[in-house]
């Protein structure tokens, strides 16, 4: 199993969660991250950890995410690891208070 970064990351790019992660799976743009599959050990540390709940167990999933599985994979293989805290993007707390949180 692995866990998925949602639509809830978008316009974030919070990255609390990566110095959670044992195994350096995330991956960034200028937008968002993402977590690598093949590398993620689905330990879970990264749920807690990110402030807009965008972060979810593959099997968990809802079916309105579910093209972020696939987005995950092919953007994670494509882009440079996030190994440590990054600024958040200008819009993350107007995003978070967007989604309630």
């Amino acid at each position: 199993m692995t866990h998925v970064v949602t639509e809830n990351c978008t316009d974030c790019r919070f990255t609390d969660c990566v110095t959670t992660c044992p195994v350096s799976c995330f991956h960034g743009d200028d937008e968002r991250i993402y977590i690598d599959p093949d590398v993620c050990i689905d330990c879970g540390a990264c749920v807690p950890a990110c402030p807009v709940q965008a972060i979810v167990e593959l099997i968990d999933v809802p079916a309105e995410q579910a093209k972020w599985i696939q987005i995950n994979a092919e953007r994670a293989a494509q882009l440079p690891v996030v190994r440590t805290k990054q600024p958040q993007l200008a819009s993350a707390e107007a995003r978070r208070l967007e989604l309630g949180l």
